[in-house]
C-alpha cells in the first residue's frame, strides 16, 4: 500500500468530526478529561440534533445507534477514536493506513444493538454488510458487478450465524467466512481500500485477544492463516486495540491489563503468518 491515499480520505469527508476527535485527544492529554462522565458530556454537546440528523443522512443507521442505552454506543465510538489516535500501532501505520483506520472506526459499531446486561455478538457481522453498502457513497471504488452481488452478499453474510443450543443466543458461524470475504473481493478488489474496511469490521471481534471480552467464535491458527493477510493485519490489530481502549480508557489497571494481553494475542497471531 502507497503512504498517500488513492481513496476518499476520511479527513476531507468528515473533518468536523476528524476536529472534534483532535479536541478530545488534547484534552485528554492535558488533563481536561478525566471519567467517563467528561466525555459523555462532551460527546452529547457535540451531537446537537442537527449534527444527528446530517450524519443520519450520511452515514443511515448512526441514529439508530446512538438511541440505545442513552447513546453509550457513540460516546463508545468517539472514545475509539479518541485512544486509536494515541496509539503507538496507530502512530506506525502509513498515512493511508491511518485513513483506512478511521473509516473502521466509523463503521465498526454502525448496526449495534446495546441491550444492559447483553453482549450483540452479531453486531461486526452487521456493521461489515452496512460499511460494504455504503462505502460507494463516499466514492470508494466497486468492482464492475457491485450493484448485482451486493444484496444477495449482504442476505449470505447477514444469515452467517448459529444458535448456541444453550440459550439460543446467535454467534458468527465461521464456516461461512470463506464465502463471506471472497464476496467482500468480488465487490471491491482484493486488499482494496474498500476490501480492508469491511474486512476489518467484520472480524473485529473475531480473534480471541480479550479474556474480558470473551470472543463469541473465535477464528482457529489455521482460519487466522486463512483469512487474514499481511496487509489486513495491522489494521485490525490497531481496531481491537483501539475498541479495548474504547472500553477502558479511564480504568488505568484494566487498561494495562487488557492492552498486555492483547499485544501478547497480537505477537502470538504474528508468528503464525511466518510458519
Amino acid at each position: 500500500m502507497s503512504t498517500a491515499p488513492t481513496f476518499p480520505v476520511f479527513d476531507d469527508y468528515f473533518p468536523d468530526i476528524n476536529g472534534f476527535i483532535l479536541e478530545l485527544v488534547n484534552a485528554y492529554e492535558a488533563g481536561k478529561i478525566q471519567s467517563w462522565e467528561d466525555l459523555d458530556r462532551r460527546v452529547k454537546r457535540y451531537f446537537t440534533s442537527e449534527r444527528m440528523q446530517r450524519m443520519e443522512s450520511r452515514l443511515p443507521g448512526w441514529g439508530r445507534m446512538a438511541s440505545y442505552t442513552d447513546g453509550i454506543t457513540l460516546v463508545h465510538v468517539m472514545c475509539v477514536f479518541l485512544g486509536m489516535l494515541m496509539l503507538p500501532e496507530f502512530q506506525a501505520l502509513t498515512p493511508a493506513q491511518q485513513q483506512l483506520a478511521k473509516w473502521i472506526v466509523l463503521f465498526h459499531d454502525l448496526d449495534k444493538v446495546h441491550v444492559e446486561g447483553k453482549k450483540d455478538t452479531m453486531h461486526a457481522f452487521r456493521s461489515g454488510v452496512q460499511a460494504a453498502n455504503l462505502l460507494p457513497r463516499f466514492g470508494f471504488r466497486t468492482r464492475e458487478k457491485y450493484h448485482e452481488r451486493i444484496g444477495q452478499w449482504s442476505k449470505y453474510a447477514m444469515g452467517a450465524f448459529l444458535l448456541e443450543e444453550s440459550n439460543g443466543t446467535p454467534k458468527p458461524d465461521n464456516r461461512k467466512l470463506p464465502g463471506i470475504l471472497i464476496g467482500i473481493d468480488n465487490l471491491f478488489g482484493k486488499s482494496t481500500p474498500a476490501a480492508l474496511i469491511t474486512k476489518t469490521a467484520l472480524l473485529h471481534i473475531s480473534l480471541a485477544v480479550d479474556p474480558f471480552y470473551p470472543t463469541p467464535a473465535p477464528l482457529t491458527e489455521d482460519e487466522i492463516k486463512r483469512f487474514i493477510d499481511p496487509e489486513l493485519f495491522p489494521l485490525l490489530r490497531v481496531m481491537m486495540h483501539a475498541d479495548n481502549e474504547g472500553w477502558s480508557l479511564f480504568e488505568t489497571e484494566t487498561r494495562i491489563q487488557r492492552r498486555n494481553n492483547a499485544k501478547k494475542a497480537f505477537e502470538n497471531i504474528e508468528m503464525l503468518f511466518t510458519r
